[in-house]
């Protein structure tokens, strides 16, 4: 078990080191890719940093021409702010205007093209200067370079106002923007709400217009009847025509007048269009001209300063080319203000235009409208022209306003054609970058693919090394496997070498035993004897053989063929010697069959392993054969003996033939000995290879065995693990029968919540039919109303005559009214009860359908946890069939290595040795590569801790913005809750409307406006869907936004926080600096001053020496003088030192500085780079960033699209539900439709029928009105009556023959009439029901559709108000933005403050630098004096005092010289600085403009990017709405044929119906017709006609009887059938209850039968070992029962003998024991010859007597000795005996038992036990004790042995083989037959042990 750990455990280890490896070679590959991306990184930086050098260099140099020309220094700057200021405002506001339309930024792009013109042309004007300056003499004087300075000055602080006021104006753009949208939303909303009353006062307005022309022609009527009265001239006809044709000419007028205004108002909509955008390009001219006011006022400044300076140097060259260039720019100016003048101008006049034409337009009107009046005034009444003109009043005014309503709908729609043009050039342009953009897309995906290609074709490579590492692997343990199979082999083959080297020894020995034989005749018969019996040895030998090839060929046919061979070989071999040749011939076939045979074998073995069990059971029978065989043989060798003696008899006369023959013989002896060898040689290797197979199947039987138990214990242990595992599925079936019931509850709660939704379905339904009654209700109301007012003006007008009438009318009217207000409150009241009802119940479902939804959550989970513990059950289940696996193969090479310990060792050494190599080698090359990348993860690490604090900085800005988000959103919720509120004011005043008189009228017109809104309805869906798309996009830029604000405060922060540590760097750096720089120079100023004053001092005493010498004596003063030069030159070289050392020492500090400045412009460098890795990495987190919001943002929108989906589907439903009603109530009403026709047709029959029988016919049609919905049940029983009376009229046909033709005849048609009717009637059912199908079908359609668009409205509102939200959040996030800005352009103010600074620490460092070069100009110049000192004294000296003064002179003045010099050097040296420092200025601004650059061409392409991805979300989202309209429109006009095809359809089918029923009424008065002329001719026989009539009478009482009879008959039946339906229901209901119960048994006994098949499968094999070992267990039985039969038999057989040995050992022992002991002996041999006690005692005391008797008795005397049986001694005895005699007997036995018995031949099978360990000893007993202490005591000792055969040999020992682990018993018994039984010796017990035994017994 130990070592099955450790080598699993070693596996486990190699997997998870090949993993590492595989691991530590991908992450290698990872940082190798890693360091060449940073590689081509650098690479990339590096050569953007060239070319900026490169580009800086050139600017350098156009800043030195400018330097040169000092004119330019105040031009360029303004102009390039000018330049680069001006286009950042256009951008802000395009950027701000995208929401609104394609209009701003497309002006936007015109406005940027303007500024680039003007750039130019500044930059133009610029290099004009440029050449100006250059042209001007470049000498200038101190007082020049300050102004310059100061205008630099003055520049910069122009700049810096000029960027706050651009950010100025950007803020205030950014408001106006906001407040103008603000404003256009405002309007737009008014817009909508005044068109919407403006339409409701048109719709009104013409429905008065209707009812005025009604109350006119009416008024019209009663006028001219007054008019008649009065005038009596004129006719009322007339009157009417002219007011009629008046009205309409008012009309006409009325209708031009509307086409004007709405024209006239259009073209003033585009006019004020056309203002405001003049407004807008003014404001944007008068900031332009602003600027270009500011920017040319500085220019003039400049100019001014420049032309003074001109006029002091007094150059009038230039003079010319300024003011020239001045006039050009006031000229541009004029032109500016011309413009905007002539703009100005321009919108006046159509402003004045506009009011002029308005004002004409009205005074058209009002002067068409007198004259008309005069008109009407002339022709109508007075009472008709007031009426009129309040009409017209109220016309006019409608007019207006529908004319303003219409201008402003035109306004609209000339904005909405203005901003298709705009969009369609957009949509062009977004084309042409849709084409490149697609054209680099192909390329990058091409690229992609490439990549993906060889991605793919590395990992099969990969793959493939993999496949061929197992491999290798496989073929290595294949390798091993065989190496262990041929060590195996090898022991094999030594083992059968020495068994074969015996053998040889033995044939030897016999061969020389034949030459010997061969020498004497005489023993030639003993030879041959011998030779016999050896060939029966052989043959036995053979027998084995051939039965173990029968055991291993079991299969095969050949056996028995060979076993014949075989017995007709032994019988030749007994009958002739001389036919071993054929014999040798056969075998040789027999050999090569045996061969090819091999060959199958080797194939088969696979199947002989599974068979070998039953082959161990057929060897044991074999065995026993072989047993019964050996004694069959013995039985043949006695008769062979008893032959052999009658047989020397014959040949003794036959020597002399056998002389001749042995002659003959020993001839042939020698040639037959040869092939004998080589037959014998042949034989025992096919032997050897047979002992081989056979010693490697009892190994795989072992192998097996072993593998059983093993399979056992994981058995056992899997079978724990199964109970554990059942367990927990009876837990989970437990949980799921809870889930069960649980989910079936919620069916039923579904099904209850199902019902009540149909009950409030049905309650819609009813309230809807209410709405509609109300409606009818209101309408009939509002026309009662009407009536009334017009029955009022016609009682007022009437005469007093018609009062009563109308007043009754009224009064009638009145009760109505008030009966109708009830009706309609008790309406109104049902209706809020109706509708309380139904907001519970949705509240109801909503609840019902929330808990659902958790309870299916909760169903998933669990389902879900059911599958994954099946998962883990099954996984489980896989692992411990792959550990057993695993297991057995470990056992197999923990078998194959304890064979072969050392080779292993060695093996395992050499691969221990070589991964240890393998392994430092990569441990070495890992170690380089860490060395390698080691340098880049310390980048990355810093790269990455500086994400880490970005990502913080992040995390509490959304923090922040969550936060603002909320407060939002509360804001959000109060103002919906105001909309609300309003929205539920309107509803109230819109039912107050409605409940008005007008309401009739208003629903006229609302169906007609209603087809035009559904056109509109259509366009604004397509619109809609396109502001969806819109919205979308809004959101994701909104967010990409958001993402961007992030990046940029990250940025932000991070620039500010590394601005901080360079300030404080270069605070620290410029103040350490400097004051280290001011001490050390300090110091120096101080030393020099030092030495100029001793240089001053040496000068005075020189010269007082001087003097002194020129006034004293020349003798005294000449060695003073000397002593003193010579102390002068002494002093003169020490100072010389000195100013070595001090010069070497400002060398030292220059290169320092000079040193430090490279230092700070590579730290800068690197600062600059630092920033630029910066920003690429934000960029990449930005993305990140944003893929991410992407991926979430499709995860919400897949999420809300399957709640709208689950929304759709519960809509669906409902619709369904109405549909099913709807259908319900189609198919009663049809039904209603259809009896109508049926009664039609059977009141026909029984009219045709019953003609002669009036009184009861006229009855029975009384009946039948009555009970029409009855008749449907009845007919089979009134068919009965009908053949009654048919009899009866046969009857009564005798007597009216003629009557009866003309009835059949009428009948028959009527018949065929009614046929057909009734086909047509089926026919024209089939073509409704289709119809309907198709209607509802439709209707349906319509109604999903307008589910769908009233859920995509709502969805749009929603993303409205989202857009509107994310909108200001934008806002808010803008204004954070620019308040970062400008605390960011604070920062970069104090750094500029903080270089200004440190720029003038340098200019007092050069101060003091130049101070020290003044100083040590001085110390030279005092040296020089010292000199000229010293050559004056040596003149002096010499007497020469002229020259002396002659050198002082030349001192001064050179003195003079050197001062101006100085101060020139000075001057020079304070230019250079101040030049120094403009450049670097000018530097550091050429900086700020590239980053500026840079940050615009950023937003550029971001712009581009966003106009990209609009405008193609704008071509979509246009292309599928005009997809959409046109399936709709297609759809709608297909359902629009279908409705009119079903229309005309079921109008054509009520026009037949209708026709139908009219030929049948026309029929009915035929027939009624003639049944009048039958009832005159009846009036003849109605006598008879009355005696039939009391029989009928009776019969009809009968009938009526039976009737009521059959009814009871029938109520009964139907009760029973109720009940018996009632029962099969709750039987129905009980078995799907046992149905439900069932399945649920079905899935637990399926679970059951799951896991007992397993189990089961488990048990066969179980049965299948059990079986064999049963097997096993009666073949042992039947062996151990055969070997009990032979023990008795035996014991018959040997009951009377003892061993002669024995007897003879134990009477010398007898004698040999001290006398004391002998009775122990006596004893003894007493209980072997089986004497009883009493016996012994007897004999034991006879002893005393003599010894004689007891002997003689002893020597066969008496015959009891024979015949008594050697029964055991009884345990009682055991006492008697002393354990000395015991152990001394027991030495005794062991020394004299040893060499007595005969050496046994033992064959090669019995050679080879289990554990045999030497072959060659003969003695009989070392081997029985070493065969059988090997099954139990070499358990511990060998390791091949198995300890499943220990306990067989135990139980079993008469059953082991016959000769060395067979019991004496087995074994045959000598030739003399009066011997001793044999000491019985067990098989687990050596020779003292079997005595111990013995003496038990």
């Amino acid at each position: 078990n130990f070592t099955c750990e450790m080598l699993f455990s070693n596996d486990r280890l190699k997997k998870v080191c090949s993993d590492l490896e595989e691991k530590h070679e991908a992450a290698e590959l990872q940082i190798k890719q890693l360091s060449i991306e940073y590689r081509n990184q650098l690479q990339q930086k590096e050569v953007e940093i060239s070319h900026l050098k490169a580009r800086q260099n050139a600017l350098q140099e156009q800043l030195q021409k400018v330097q040169t020309a000092q004119l330019g220094a105040g031009v360029l700057p303004a102009a390039t702010a000018s330049a680069s200021y001006v286009p950042e405002v256009r951008h802000s506001s395009g950027f701000e205007g995208d929401d609104m339309d394609f209009g701003d930024i497309i002006w936007s792009q015109q406005e940027i093209n303007r500024l680039s013109n003007e750039v130019s042309r500044l930059e133009s004007e610029v290099d004009h200067w440029k050449q100006i300056a250059s042209s001007k003499v470049q000498g200038t004087n101190d007082a020049e370079q300050s102004e310059i300075c100061k205008l630099q000055n003055v520049v910069k602080e122009l700049k810096q106002n000029l960027s706050q006021e651009i950010d100025e104006h950007q803020h205030e753009l950014s408001v106006l923007q906001d407040a103008h949208r603000q404003k256009l939303v405002e309007l737009s909303r008014r817009h909508r709400e005044e068109l919407r009353e403006y339409e409701e006062r048109i719709e009104e307005l013409e429905n008065r217009l209707q009812q005025g022309l009604y109350g006119v022609s009416t008024d019209a009527m009663d006028d001219s009847k007054i008019t008649e009265q009065k005038r009596k001239a004129q006719s009322p006809d007339g009157g009417q025509v002219e007011e009629l044709r008046v009205v309409k000419d008012l009309e006409d007028e009325i209708r031009k007048l509307n086409h004007q205004l709405s024209s006239a108002k259009a073209e003033n909509k585009n006019l004020l269009k056309e203002q405001e955008f003049a407004k807008l390009e003014k404001i944007q001219i008068a900031q332009d001209y602003e600027k270009l006011k500011s920017d040319f006022d500085a220019l003039q400044r400049s100019v001014a300063e420049q032309d003074a300076l001109l006029e002091e140097q007094k150059q009038p060259q230039s003079k010319t080319s300024l003011p020239q260039d001045v006039v050009s720019l006031q000229q541009a100016l004029l032109e500016a203000e011309n413009e905007i003048a002539r703009l100005s101008s321009l919108n006046q006049v159509k402003q004045f235009l506009n009011c002029f034409f308005l004002f004409f337009l009205t005074f058209k009107e009002l002067t068409s409208a007198q004259h008309k009046h005069e008109n009407i005034l002339s022709s109508n009444t007075e009472d008709q022209n007031s009426e009129i003109n309040q009409l017209r009043q109220d016309l006019e005014r409608k007019e207006h306003e529908l004319d303003e309503s219409i201008a402003e709908r035109e306004t609209l729609i000339a904005e909405l054609e203005e901003l298709d043009k705009q969009n369609q050039e957009a949509t062009q342009h977004m084309i042409t970058l849709k084409e490149q953009l697609s054209k680099q897309h192909t390329e990058t995906d091409s690229i992609i693919k490439q990549l993906k290609l060889d991605i793919d074709c590395e990992r099969k490579k990969v793959s493939e090394l993999e496949t061929e590492k197992v491999k290798a692997i496989k073929e290595l343990d294949s390798q091993k496997e065989k190496l262990s199979h041929c060590s195996y082999a090898l022991n094999d083959l030594h083992i059968t070498k020495q068994q074969l080297q015996d053998n040889i020894k033995d044939l030897q020995e016999q061969l020389r035993k034949a030459h010997e034989c061969n020498s004497q005749s005489k023993k030639e018969i003993e030879e041959l004897q011998q030779r016999l019996k050896e060939r029966e040895e052989e043959l036995c030998v053979s027998l084995s053989k051939l039965t173990e090839k029968s055991n291993e060929e079991s299969n095969h046919t050949c056996q028995d063929l060979i076993l014949k061979d075989r017995e007709v070989e032994i019988a030749k071999l007994q009958n002739d010697v001389s036919e071993n040749k054929r014999i040798n011939e056969d075998l040789q076939k027999s050999l090569s069959n045996l061969r090819i045979e091999n060959g199958k074998l080797m194939a088969a073995i696979e199947e002989l392993k599974q068979e070998l069990s039953d082959a161990i059971s057929e060897k044991k029978k074999v065995h026993l054969e072989k047993d019964t065989l050996v004694e069959a043989l013995k039985m043949e060798k006695r008769q062979l003996e008893s032959e052999l003696n009658e047989t020397e008899k014959r040949l003794l006369e036959q020597a002399r033939n056998y002389e001749k023959t042995i002659e003959d013989l020993s001839k042939a002896r020698s040639m037959d000995t040869s092939a004998l060898q080589l037959e014998h040689e042949r034989l025992v290797k096919l032997h050897q290879e047979k002992d081989f197979k056979l010693a490697e199947l009892k190994k795989t039987i072992e192998q097996m065995e072993l593998d059983h138990q093993e399979t056992k214990e994981m058995l056992t242990t899997s079978l724990g693990g199964q109970k554990q595992l059942t367990d927990l599925i009876k837990e989970k079936e437990v949980f799921i029968e809870k889930y069960k019931n649980q989910a079936l509850q919620a069916k039923q709660e579904l099904e209850e919540y199902m019902k009540v939704s149909k009950k409030q379905d049905v309650l819609k339904q009813n309230l809807e039919e209410k709405d509609r009654s109300l409606a009818v209700m209101k309408e009939e109301n509002n026309h009662l109303k009407e009536e009334i007012e017009r029955l009022k003006d016609q009682q007022s007008r009437s005469t007093p005559v018609v009062e009563p009438k109308t007043l009754d009318i009224i009064i009638e009217l009145e009760s109505e009214v008030t009966q109708l207000k009830v009706i309609k409150n008790n309406l109104e009241e049902e209706i809020k009860v109706h509708k309380k009802t139904i907001e519970d119940q949705n509240q109801a479902t909503v609840k019902l359908q929330q808990s659902l939804q958790e309870q299916r959550k909760e169903i998933d989970e669990s389902k879900l946890q059911c599958q994954q513990m099946n998962v883990t059950h099954e996984r489980l289940f896989l692992e411990k069939d792959e550990e057993i696996k695993n297991l057995q193969k470990t056992i197999e090479q923990i078998k194959t290595q304890l064979h072969k310990e050392r080779q292993i060792i060695q093996t395992d050494a050499s691969d221990l040795f070589q991964e240890t190599k393998v392994q430092t080698l990569n441990g070495e090359n890992g170690n380089e590569k860490h060395d390698l990348s080691k340098a880049e993860i310390e980048r990355l690490v810093k790269g990455i801790k500086e994400r880490e604090m970005e990502i913080k900085l992040l995390n509490e800005k959304n923090v922040s913005l969550s936060q603002q988000i909320d407060q939002l959103s509360k804001d959000e919720v109060g103002k919906l809750t105001r909309i609300i509120q309003e929205k539920d004011l309107e509803i109230q005043a819109l039912n107050a409307r409605v409940s008005s008189a007008s309401y009739r009228q208003d629903v006229l017109s609302l169906q007609q406006q209603l087809q035009a809104y559904v056109l509109e309805r259509e366009q604004v869906l397509a619109v809609l869907s396109e502001k969806t798309r819109e919205n979308s996009q809004l959101k994701t830029e909104y967010r990409n936004i958001m993402d961007m604000v992030a990046a940029k405060e990250a940025a932000l922060v991070r620039l500010q926080e590394e601005n901080r540590r360079l300030s404080n760097r270069s605070e620290n750096s410029s103040q350490d600096m400097s004051r280290e720089t001011i001490q050390n120079l300090s110091r120096i100023i101080r030393e020099k001053d030092i030495e100029i004053d001793a240089l001053s001092q040496k000068c005075q005493t020189l010269l007082t020496v001087l003097q002194t010498s020129s006034t004293g004596a020349d003798n005294g003063a000449g060695g003073v003088n000397s002593n003193q030069f010579e102390e002068l030159l002494q002093e003169r070289d020490k100072l010389k030192q000195q100013v070595k050392k001090m010069e070497e020492w400002k060398q030292q500090v220059i290169t320092t500085v000079q040193n430090m400045q490279h230092e700070s412009a590579h730290l800068q460098e690197e600062l600059h780079r630092l920033q630029a890795q910066i920003s690429v990495e934000s960029d990449s987190t930005s993305r990140l960033q944003v893929d991410y919001n992407g991926l979430i943002q499709s995860y919400e929108q897949n999420e809300k699209k399957l709640k709208s989906f689950s929304q759709e589907l519960a809509q669906v439903q409902h619709s369904i539900g109405q549909l099913y009603s709807t259908k319900d109530l189609l198919l009663s009403k049809l039904d209603l439709v259809t009896p109508s026709v049926a009664t039609a047709a059977t009141v026909s029959q029984l009219s045709g029928v019953q003609c002669s029988p009036p009184e009861a016919l006229s009855e029975e049609s009384k009946l039948l009105q009555n009970e029409l919905e009855q008749l449907k049940k009845k007919l089979q029983e009134k068919d009965s009556t009908i053949r009654i009376l048919q009899e009866n009229n046969q009857r009564l046909s005798d007597s009216v023959a003629t009557a009866s033709e003309i009835e059949r005849k009428s009948q028959e048609g009527t018949e065929s009439e009614m046929r057909q009717i009734k086909e047509k009637h089926d026919v024209l059912q089939k073509s409704l029901r289709e119809k309907d199908i198709l209607i509802k079908s439709k209707s349906d359609q319509l109604l999903s559709v307008s589910e769908n668009l009233s859920n995509k409205e709502n969805e749009n509102e929603l993303l409205k108000q989202a857009v509107t939200n994310l909108k200001e959040r934008n806002l808010i996030l803008e204004m954070d933005i620019r308040k970062l800005k400008e605390e960011n352009e604070k920062i970069v103010a104090r750094c500029r403050e903080k270089e200004t600074e440190f720029r003038a620490l340098q200019e007092t460092n050069m101060q003091f630098s130049m101070m020290l070069k003044e100083k040590e100009f001085e110390s030279h110049s005092m040296k020089e004096k010292a000199l000229a000192f010293e050559k004056l004294l040596k003149d002096k000296e010499q007497g020469k005092t002229g020259e002396l003064n002659q050198l002082l002179n030349e001192v001064k003045s050179m003195q003079e010289k050197a001062v101006t010099f100085q101060q020139e050097r000075d001057q020079v040296m304070v230019a250079l600085k101040q030049k120094q420092m403009e450049s670097s200025a000018l530097q550091s601004e050429v900086q700020h403009l590239h980053e500026k650059e840079q940050r615009l061409n950023q937003e550029l392409e971001r712009l581009r990017n966003h106009l990209l991805e609009m405008e193609d979300s704008y071509t979509r989202e246009a292309l599928a709405a005009e997809d959409r309209e046109v399936k709709l429109r297609k759809k709608v006009l297909i359902l629009e044929e279908k409705l009119a095809s079903s229309s005309t359809a079921v109008e054509n089918a009520s026009h037949q119906a209708s026709l139908q029923v009219e030929s049948l009424q026309e029929q009915l008065n035929l027939v009624s017709k003639q049944r009048d002329e039958t009832m005159l001719q009846l009036t003849i026989s109605q006598d008879q006609v009355k005696q039939y009539a009391l029989s009928l009478a009776n019969l009809q009482m009968v009938l009526e009887q039976f009737q009521q009879e059959e009814k009871a008959m029938y109520s009964a039946e139907l009760e029973r059938h109720q009940k018996q339906s009632a029962e099969w229901k709750k039987k129905a209901e009980n078995l799907e209850e046992k149905v439900v119960s069932l399945q649920e048994s079905l899935e637990e006994a399926n679970a059951a039968l799951d896991a007992a098949s397993r189990l089961t499968e488990q048990l066969d094999i179980k049965e299948e070992q059990i079986e064999e070992l049963k097997k096993e267990g009666e073949v042992r039985r039947e062996m151990l029962e055969d070997m009990q039969n032979k023990l008795m038999n035996l014991m018959n057989s040997t009951e009377g003998k003892v061993d002669k040995l024995l007897m003879r050992n134990l009477f010398i022992g007898h004698f040999h024991t001290p006398k004391n002991k002998r009775l122990e002996v006596l004893r003894l041999m007493g209980s072997i010859l089986g004497l009883k006690k009493e016996e012994l005692d007897q004999l034991l005391s006879e002893e005393q007597r003599g010894v004689t008797r007891w002997v003689t008795g002893w020597l066969g005397g008496g015959a009891g000795s024979k015949s008594v049986p050697s029964t055991p001694l009884r345990p009682t005895h055991q006492n008697i005996f002393n354990s000395s005699f015991s152990e001394l007997f027991v030495k005794f036995l062991e020394t004299e038992s040893s060499p007595s018995l005969p050496p046994p031949k033992l064959s090669v099978h019995h050679m080879k036990p289990l554990g045999a360990a030497g072959t060659g000893k003969t003695s009989s007993t070392p081997p029985n004790s070493q065969m059988q202490d090997s099954p139990v005591s070499g358990v511990g000792r060998r390791p091949d042995a198995n300890p499943f055969l220990a306990p067989r040999s135990a139980a079993v020992p008469l059953i082991t083989p016959a000769s060395s682990s067979g019991h004496l018993l087995m074994k045959p018994i000598s030739d003399a037959l009066p011997t001793f039984t044999p000491l019985p010796v067990s098989p687990d017990a050596s020779a003292g042990a079997v005595l111990k035994d013995l003496l038990k017994q």
